[in-house]
């Protein structure tokens, strides 16, 4: 655990009090404040209650009188669609609003970071795609190199339930939109960013709101080096805002389109083949494509991502090849769960937005394409360029005849259950195609998460192939 610092003998509210808001609990009490802990939900309240915390009702009109600062979970709105009525009395009252992970950069580094030989570092790893696979390879390329590391934030433990540091351990952290957007101290000694596209605009006001949610990262507290995706227009403004000019190595330009040759550090993929650029020449390459763990070229900017940020960390570039040929992946993110006949079934669950299933659909040369759920505005229809590969789609969910209106010609099937879209993908695939389950929808409507989702397709692919 990580003590908070700077409240000791005060009040402190948390509203929130899943995951990430009981371990702050915790966190704080051990730094000496006094939590108030209140959460909408009468479910949150009661588990909290039996793991022995007291609650506070924040929703009387009093109850923030004399707290010295308010800690909300990310999933709570602080300004946009409309700011909850806690969060909005907090700031009537001038009360600043925090959250874990500001909590976690003002408290994890001590004195005693001083006396060790090599102080820990901080990484961490913000973008609409890609950040989990990157932030669990990077931790996954340190541990294979032997360095001592810790994984938390978005992925994993919440920040603040980690152990404190150790002499040269590396804290790799995710962060969502949601969490940089209202964190007061954001340091990583190395800040990445993956990408940008169209998520969550109703929270922050818009695509700039959201772009600014995430820039924060890299503009509070000037990381020591930024990994930077430049395949979209926000990621070249950012390597642009960043660095002093092209030869600025402080920033590292990375990308799964083009070719970065002319900058001062880069690293790139092109046909499968990662490259490492220094000052106008390679230093190093590997070739991705018998990666089983990372298909497509989504994944090979999240190698690119992962190899930069382990490289500003004195990773040998031979370490870091061995170690992505032992990636295995995330679940639900190009998952490959089984394969039957030269049918492979892989586990997109993951791509919940239009964004993340065109790179799934991209990954693979003959797809037969199960997607659906709780579709997002604007639906499908942005993933017509991307269907050549898509022999027939097979759709499930609140969404299903909708998606079917707006693929044009390819051909379809409306089966409603991942039952059903399981069993005729199978029954209809030859060998060399994939049955790639990336629903570019919410799992809302049938499933409590996209990781039940996942777990269903998971369970009926292993059912039909005896995995």
């Amino acid at each position: 655990m990580i003590p908070v610092k700077g409240y000791n003998g005060q009040k402190v509210a948390v509203l929130g009090l899943g995951r990430s808001g009981l371990a702050t609990a915790a966190a704080l009490t051990e730094g000496g404040a006094e939590p108030l802990l209140w959460d909408d939900s009468p479910e949150a309240r009661a588990k909290a209650e039996g793991e022995g915390f007291t609650l506070t009702d924040l929703t009387r009109h009093a109850a923030l009188e004399g707290v010295a600062c308010l800690v909300t979970s990310p999933g709570i709105p602080h300004l946009y669609p409309a700011p909850n009525p806690i969060i909005a009395r907090a700031l009537e009252l001038g009360i600043p609003v925090d959250n874990d992970i500001g909590l976690f950069f003002q408290s994890a580094a001590g004195d005693e970071w001083a006396e060790m030989e090599t102080p820990p570092k901080v990484v961490a790893v913000t973008g609409s795609n890609g950040k989990s696979t990157t932030t669990a390879l990077i931790h996954h390329i340190l541990e294979a190199a032997g360095k001592p590391t810790q994984m938390a934030g978005n992925i994993g433990k919440g920040v603040l339930s980690i152990d404190p540091p150790q002499d040269g351990e590396v804290v790799v952290l995710e962060l969502s939109s949601y969490q940089t957007e209202l964190a007061r101290a954001l340091t990583p000694d190395v800040a990445v960013f993956t990408n940008l596209s169209p998520d969550h605009l109703d929270r922050h006001g818009g695509m700039g709101g959201y772009f600014a949610a995430k820039a924060r990262l890299f503009t509070m507290g000037g990381p020591d080096r930024a990994v930077i995706g430049v395949d979209e227009v926000e990621g070249r403004f950012l390597a642009g805002v960043l660095a002093q000019g092209p030869q600025d190595d402080r920033v590292i330009r990375i990308s799964a389109t083009q070719k970065l040759d002319d900058f001062g550090w880069s690293v790139f993929a092109r046909k499968g083949f990662l490259a490492e650029w220094r000052k106008g020449r390679q230093v190093a390459s590997i070739d991705l494509r018998e990666v089983k763990g990372l298909p497509g070229a989504h994944n090979h900017q999240n190698a690119c991502a992962a190899y930069a940020a382990c490289r500003t960390l004195g990773v040998a570039p031979k370490l870091i090849e061995g170690a992505l040929h032992s990636f295995a992946g995330l679940p639900h993110r190009s998952q490959l769960v089984g394969e039957r006949a030269g049918v492979r079934f892989v586990n997109d669950s993951k791509a919940t937005n239009v964004d993340s299933a065109a790179k799934a659909l991209q990954a693979f040369p003959k797809i037969r394409w199960i997607a659906g759920g709780l579709g997002k505005e604007g639906g499908i229809a942005a993933l017509k360029p991307v269907l050549g590969s898509v022999v027939k789609a097979y759709f499930i969910g609140h969404s299903a005849r909708d998606f079917a209106l707006q693929i044009g010609e390819t051909p379809h099937e409306i089966c409603e259950t991942m039952e059903r879209a399981v069993s005729r993908a199978a029954e209809e695939a030859q060998a060399g195609e994939v049955v790639l389950l990336a629903p570019a929808a919410a799992s809302f409507d049938q499933y409590p998460n996209f990781e039940k989702r996942g777990e269903d397709f998971t369970a009926r692919v292993q059912a039909l192939i005896g995995g």
